[in-house]
């Protein structure tokens, strides 16, 4: 098991090294990779004869009969052939050329945050829009080897968009479950027909509920059927004791407390000097909730919007206008200037409550605990309790908010003789930079 695992992830890493150079070809760095602390490697979007090949390999694929245990080499290694050789190219391919279609390449340096990327719960690992769901998947079907309860829940409430289809089949399979414990040396209810309609329609076609069925002991065979030549194929439990079947409500409960397993926004916090340009914001493409085609259009019509700010308009049409602003925008580069004179950026969604904008600050210092105030453009004061998002407080696409402590709690440590306290944390002025 271990040395195929190694295998697949070999052949994984070599299908994603992009096409092949010529040893005497230039090689030149590209700019659409991350300069991080994360090692990353090139990535490319496959050229159009591979995309022929992973077509034609995929309905080779899509051909072949289903195999009856799901959690089998074949299955998980055709899982994810399906998911990077269809979703990964495209959706990498899309991201790369709407970044080229709108930043032209001699200006990605230029930009104060490379992009938006995203943390992987079940790996740590460090993923740009287009990678998290695939890699997500992938760590999913690894984790059958440790856990196949787990990773079969996790297929369950993540691979399936639709909540309601996902609720109906987790409602079925429970019920078989509870029938099992209630007659449990009744047979009937201790097999599934595959054919049957009620599970082809509500528990089948929701993706992981095999693999949890096998998990829990359910195992194919093929039996006669009255009145029919060819056998049909049907999911069979032993027979349970008392402890198995204790133990097949616990992975039950697991099954209906699942939750979808989601990419977590990762801030990238970043802490610059003092700088006249703290102001200046250069964003990609992703904060935009808008198409390469609109943004450029956006661009082409600053100058009309700096006219048309000019005219007089009521209230009402300015606040139409303000909201339909702050919907463009799918995230926001913060700053924070401090005391000192220095800069903590982090990235956050457009629609992260404030009191989420606290924590980052207050998780970023050195005595958090002390109380502290941020202060919007125009002198606005956010209120930490207040559970208003950040783009109704006008804070997108990008802004700079000024840092204090609470003047009342600083006067009451100075009478006391204490310190002003300590700033940032020193894991973060390690990695302090000047902006350009």
């Amino acid at each position: 098991m271990k040395k195929f695992f190694d295998d697949f992830k070999k052949d994984i890493k070599f299908k994603s090294a992009g096409p092949g150079k010529k040893l005497t070809e230039e090689t030149r760095p590209d700019p659409h990779v991350r300069q991080s602390s994360v090692s990353a490697k090139p990535r490319y979007a496959p050229t159009e004869g591979a995309q022929r090949a992973g077509a034609a390999a995929l309905a080779r694929i899509e051909q072949q009969h289903r195999p009856k245990v799901h959690t089998s080499h074949d299955a998980i290694r055709n899982q994810v052939k399906r998911e990077l050789e269809a979703e990964a190219a495209a959706l990498a391919e899309k991201e790369m050329a709407a970044t080229a279609e709108v930043l032209p390449v001699k200006d990605l340096a230029c930009l104060s945050v490379s992009g938006v990327y995203f943390t992987c719960p079940l790996t740590g690992a460090t993923l740009t829009k287009s990678e998290r769901e695939v890699h997500i998947k992938e760590a999913i079907f690894m984790r059958f080897e440790e856990d196949a309860v787990e990773a079969s829940v996790m297929m369950v409430h993540t691979f399936n968009k639709d909540r309601e289809k996902v609720k109906a089949a987790v409602d079925i399979i429970s019920k078989y479950v509870e029938n099992i414990c209630k007659n449990p040396t009744e047979e009937k209810y201790r097999k599934i027909k595959l054919s049957n309609k009620v599970f082809q329609e509500k528990v089948r076609s929701v993706e992981g509920t095999r693999e949890f069925l096998e998990a829990l002991g359910f195992q194919s065979n093929m039996f006669p059927v009255e009145g029919q030549e060819e056998e049909e194929e049907f999911l069979v439990l032993p027979e349970q004791n008392a402890d198995a079947l204790e133990l097949m409500k616990e992975r039950r409960d697991r099954l209906q407390r699942g939750e979808p397993v989601r990419a977590q926004l990762d801030r990238q916090p970043q802490v610059f000097r003092s700088s006249p340009d703290a102001t200046r914001f250069e964003l990609p493409p992703e904060f935009y909730n808008l198409t390469a085609e609109e943004l450029k259009r956006e661009q082409q019509q600053k100058s009309e919007l700096v006219e048309k700010s000019a005219m007089l308009r009521t209230k009402a049409m300015r606040e139409k206008e303000e909201q339909r602003e702050r919907r463009k925008y799918n995230y926001t580069l913060l700053r924070i200037r401090l005391p000192d004179g220095n800069l903590l950026q982090g990235t956050f969604y457009a629609w992260d409550r404030v009191p989420v904008l606290f924590g980052f600050v207050r998780d970023s210092l050195v005595d958090g605990w002390q109380p502290f105030e941020l202060i919007a453009p125009g002198g606005q004061k956010l209120q930490e309790a207040e559970e208003v998002a950040l783009a109704e407080c006008n804070l997108v696409p990008a802004a700079l908010l000024t840092f204090s402590w609470d003047a009342a709690v600083q006067a009451d440590i100075a009478a006391a003789g204490g310190k002003s306290p300590a700033l940032l944390k020193p894991e973060l002025l390690e990695t302090i930079r000047t902006l350009s």
